[in-house]
């Protein structure tokens, strides 16, 4: 099932006491077509794995050089003494972020910039410490070569630097100081921007103490069914036997452990670096995902094969098994205003399978968030995230297209592809005539049905009302209309309610207009952001996004592209943890990456701005385990998301989850204040992770690190 075009995304984390009692209710009864109609489309998805298309559519400090780096720990997880040397090897330069002075400075010229050299390795073995007065020779003699830029480039390009400092001129890495307040949020949980926690009446205690980091560390392998697998909120299993009942899949939903887990997933047998995009839409390793139960239930529909040590998808699907990109087209011909890439950019696809559907979406310029449960259809969501399709595990319920109705714009599609749309078995024929009922009721318009002749099946596209008139025209207001208590953008640990949202009527209000095409929405300020409101950073919302795009755009240009010695044509999965406008997605948006942009439930709730500019994301709670499988992601991007956290709960176990998400090889990037660097890099070491730059300057710094393939040997106890 697919809806196109929503503008907000809703945790499938429910309360399930609230969620079980609607549902009993609303399923129980029989009096009206509508309530039939919803309990027999509610059977009918919870029996079936459908697939239906559908869019929702700096700083400039004084500078404070670092002591030189330690050697990465022994495997006991001990850290290192401060001062000790650093481990020779291959040199790169460092980066600055951009620089960000102490509140209450001025803008003037920058004062002049130090840089640190530090150790990068390009392999992942865990190397023995060297002779500290190595590092204190000059810059241009230990300079390596980053990737493949030489190294008479890099040093033409330090002297560029050192004559702009002289000068007193900003350099290319160094932005100008004016942008320094982009990194400071002032308007997190007051004025224009709510939290959606606050929205949604979550209690977020803060920390009274923050615990300072252990000297030590001893990790252990987690001991628990999932094994290589383990997702703790969804494989809890101690808590979903106490469940009082699975019938509304609750099973499914978010149950996360009381004590986040300390522990380390393990890697599966023979596990190798991913295949890259785009050869990992086709076929990927066998042994990094070594499930054939998908082979065994579809194999017959196309959707996944194995074939010596890989696992091949030729790109069909229950409904398309000749194929996706003939399928995306016919939706095309049969709604010629879907527009894909231009009217069309973001589209929600429930039930996704393996999730070719989104896959081939690329090559129509549009972004495909799947998602299917963690059910009996094995790694379903786990191939899609390792072939580079962005996917999360999750799952909606019985109220399926009520929550659909609120995630799609006033407008949007909703693609239907399923056996009630074209076969006349009586079962069939049941569940049309009920989903006829269900969407004339929702006052959605069947806009189109029609057959494909190639795939012998039939699509049927529901469009969304543009206005209040046929909601207050029913003969009968069911579903209701929610009360005013009901926020539409209440969506973590929300109940799914049995009621719709009214449309805006205010033009000044978002969702009352389609966004721009794209690709100006990306980058044109929205028509709802008023100069009348503060930005999450204090200037006027419009010209706080402007500024946020330009930083973004600066800092990935600048530092990220040519100075980190990433490999951009490696990344494919990227998280950005603390995503505000999005403009760091916005800034990637020309290389062959994903980014999937985390609201966390305690910032401001910027997240309808970064569906409105075509971009994706959802909101999360960082104290907990995301909805992914492990070693899912390329790249992590944390812009000052841990120093906020561990005012919340211990930093410890978000490292970890950082470590059970990313990928070997993987990296992460972090730009926090002093302290929290400090704290995050010495847990990494004692991971054995690659400290590949460690940079600072005032009380602001950047560590890269690189996730390696250790493992400890000793597994935790069972609980």
């Amino acid at each position: 099932m697919r809806a196109s075009d929503g503008s907000t995304w809703r945790s499938a984390t429910r309360g399930l006491d609230a969620r079980r009692s609607l549902q009993s209710s609303y399923c129980s009864c029989s009096t009206t077509t509508v309530v039939v109609a919803l309990c027999l489309v509610a059977v009918w998805m919870a029996s079936s794995l459908l697939v239906t298309p559908a869019e929702f559519s700096l700083f400039q400090p004084k500078v404070r050089p670092l002591a030189p780096h330690d050697s990465p720990t022994t495997a006991t997880g001990g850290l290192p003494n401060a001062g000790e040397g650093d481990t020779t090897g291959e040199m790169e330069r460092d980066v600055p972020l951009d620089p960000v002075p102490a509140e209450g400075t001025t803008h003037d010229d920058p004062p002049p910039v130090t840089q640190q050299v530090l150790p990068v390795k390009k392999d992942t073995a865990t190397e023995s410490s060297a002779d500290g007065a190595n590092q204190q020779q000059d810059i241009r003699e230990q300079v390596k070569p980053p990737d493949e830029q030489s190294a008479s480039e890099l040093k033409e390009k330090l002297d560029e630097d050192e004559q702009a400092q002289k000068e007193n001129k900003p350099s290319e890495p160094f932005p100008n100081g004016s942008q320094a307040e982009l990194l400071n949020e002032t308007t997190t949980e007051r004025g224009s921007w709510p939290t959606q926690a606050a929205q949604s009446n979550k209690d977020t205690k803060e920390q009274t103490t923050t615990s300072s980091t252990p000297m030590s560390y001893s990790w252990k392998l987690c001991n628990v069914d999932a094994r290589a697998d383990y997702i703790p909120c969804l494989d809890n299993v101690e808590a979903i036997k106490k469940l009082r009942s699975t019938k509304h899949y609750e099973h499914r939903e978010r149950h996360c452990p009381e004590k986040p887990p300390s522990c380390l997933v393990p890697l599966p047998e023979g596990y190798r670096n991913p295949i890259r995009w785009p050869k990992s839409r086709d076929q990927i390793w066998y042994n990094n995902v070594p499930h054939t139960k998908l082979v065994e239930y579809k194999g017959h529909q196309n959707w996944v094969k194995v074939s010596g040590e890989y696992l091949t998808f030729p790109g069909g699907g229950t409904q398309f098994k000749r194929g996706a990109l003939h399928y995306i087209d016919f939706i095309q011909e049969a709604k010629k205003d879907i527009a894909w890439g231009k009217r069309s950019r973001v589209v929600l696809d429930v039930g996704c399978g393996v999730a070719s559907f989104g896959g081939y979406l690329f090559e129509r310029d549009v972004i495909t968030m799947s998602f299917a449960p963690k059910d009996e259809h094995e790694a379903q969501v786990q191939f899609a995230l390792e072939r580079g399709i962005p996917a999360i595990s999750a799952v909606m319920g019985g109220k399926l297209l009520l929550e659909l109705d609120r995630l799609l714009r006033p407008g949007g599609y909703f693609v239907w592809s399923a056996t009630p749309v074209y076969q006349k078995l009586p079962e069939d024929v049941e569940i049309w005539e009920a989903m006829s009922a269900l969407t004339k009721s929702m006052c959605w318009k069947m806009v189109n049905k029609v057959k494909d002749r190639v795939n012998r099946v039939g699509i049927a596209i529901f469009r969304k009302p543009t206005d209040n008139s046929c909601y207050e025209s029913r003969s009968e207001a069911n579903p209701p209309l929610c009360g005013e208590y009901d926020d539409p953008d209440a969506a973590w640990n929300v109940s799914l309610r049995t009621c719709m949202h009214k449309l805006p009527v205010d033009p000044t209000i978002r969702g009352s207009k389609w966004p721009e095409l794209w690709p100006l929405r990306l980058e044109k300020p929205l028509y709802w952001l008023k100069n009348s409101e503060a930005g999450v950073y204090g200037k006027p919302a419009p010209d706080d996004f402007h500024a946020d795009y330009e930083h973004w755009k600066r800092v990935v240009s600048n530092s990220y592209m040519n100075g980190l010695g990433v490999d951009w044509s490696a990344v494919r999965n990227v998280m950005d943890m603390k995503a505000v406008y999005g403009g760091f997605a916005a800034a990637l948006h020309d290389l062959k990456v994903w980014v999937m942009n985390v609201i966390p439930i305690d910032s401001p709730d910027t997240l309808p701005i970064i569906y409105e500019r075509g971009l994706f994301g959802l909101y999360h709670d960082w104290c907990e385990s995301f909805n992914t499988y492990p070693r899912t992601y390329d790249l992590l991007h944390a812009n000052h998301l841990f120093s906020k956290v561990k005012k919340r709960c211990e930093l410890l176990p978000v490292v970890v989850e950082v470590d059970r998400v990313l990928r070997p090889e993987g990296r992460l990037i972090v730009r926090d204040n002093i302290e929290t660097i400090s704290e995050v890099e010495n847990i990494v070491k004692s991971l054995h992770w690659e400290v590949r730059m460690s940079y600072s300057q005032d009380k602001e710094g950047l560590l890269l690190v690189q996730k390696t393939s250790w493992r400890p040997n000793e597994i935790e106890a069972k609980l």
